[in-house]
C-alpha cells in the first residue's frame, strides 16, 4: 500500500509542476525570464515552486 500511495502523490507533484511550467510558458514575461523560471522549476521542484507562487510572473 506505502508504494501505491507514494507512486500517487509522486504522479500528482509531477502534475502540479507541469501545471507551473506551462503557466510560466504562457505568460508574459520575457523569454530569459521564462526560460530561468522553468529551469528553477525543474532543478528544484519543491523550493521552484512555492517561490514560482510568491515571486513569478503573473498572468
Amino acid at each position: 500500500m506505502g508504494i501505491e500511495v507514494g507512486g500517487l502523490l509522486g504522479l500528482i507533484w509531477l502534475i502540479i509542476v507541469i501545471w507551473a511550467i506551462v503557466k510560466v510558458a504562457k505568460s508574459s514575461a520575457g523569454g530569459l525570464a521564462k526560460l530561468l523560471w522553468i529551469l528553477v522549476l525543474l532543478l528544484f521542484p519543491l523550493f521552484g515552486l512555492i517561490i514560482w507562487l510568491l515571486l513569478g510572473p503573473k498572468g
